[in-house]
């Protein structure tokens, strides 16, 4: 009970992280999975899930209020049940994406009522602030926020409840191997389609040689990821600091001299 309670817990801070001041990256499902396996205490699994989601959620943006998967509530949920799997990491990853990524699709259906129902909060915030009721106004600005966290601590917290050991460990039995395998090669595969999916929206033509840097020091360096990407930010710092900056605006006129001592103005 005091896990899933945690769970909960987490989910919702993860949600609130992208509406209020941005603090921990919560709502990326690296920390989400992350935080969820500090909570479920199997830290590499919650890594290796969040991961593997994040990959997957790279090139997914919600542009103009659209409803994409809720990743990193997927991220939380499939932590939590493959955490009362049985077997090596691998396995229990390939568990937690056979639940994972099914439920952050399906969790977004019911994205839209989290961000429907507080319409019936800013009706009557409208209406406070006719009155100038502040106190009212302020709390209808924090209370708006529970039909999003609901629609997320709700199903986490059913999911964290009713993953027993036995009961998972039931459910990893029943699942076939073949979709298991599937699964494992679906995440695989997702992390190549949300790479595909950011490099569309980058200007991959222009700096095409960032790419090839990157291509050179993995294949023929040999250097880790982590190196990789350590480099990337070194060039991003070089770039932005060395870059000419361009005038915005006409120039101002310089300010007149001032005249010299005893000089008739």
């Amino acid at each position: 009970m005091l896990t899933a309670i945690l769970l909960t817990i987490w989910a919702i801070v993860c949600i609130f992280d992208i509406l209020g001041p941005t603090v921990i990256m919560g709502f990326r499902p690296l920390i989400a999975g992350t935080g969820a396996g500090i909570i479920v205490g199997d830290v590499n699994l919650g890594m290796a899930i969040g991961a593997t989601l994040e990959l997957a959620a790279l090139g997914v943006y919600t542009y103009g209020g659209a409803t994409i998967p809720d990743y990193q509530t997927g991220a939380i949920i499939g932590t939590a049940l493959a955490a009362a799997g049985t077997g090596d990491l691998a396995a229990k990853a390939a568990v937690g994406l056979t639940i994972g990524l099914p439920a952050a699709i399906l969790l977004a259906s019911l994205d839209p009522i989290g961000r429907f129902l507080p319409t019936f909060w800013i009706h009557r915030a409208d209406g406070y602030a006719a009155e100038g009721n502040s106190g009212g106004l302020t709390l209808m600005h924090w209370t708006a926020f529970i039909p999003w966290a609901a629609v997320r601590a709700v199903p986490t917290f059913l999911a964290a409840l009713a993953g027993t050991t036995a009961g998972v460990q039931s459910l990893q039995n029943d699942i076939p191997k073949w979709f298991v395998d599937g699964m494992t090669l679906t995440g695989a595969i997702l992390p190549a389609v949300g790479f595909a999916m950011l490099l569309k929206i980058m200007p991959v033509g222009r700096y095409w040689y960032m790419l090839l840097i990157g291509f050179v020091l993995f294949s023929y360096l040999k250097v880790p990821l982590l190196g990789i990407a350590l480099f990337g930010v070194a060039i991003a710092f070089m770039f932005v600091t060395l870059k000419p900056r361009a005038a915005v605006g006409p120039s101002a006129p310089a300010a007149p001299a001032a005249p010299a001592s005893g000089e008739a103005v």
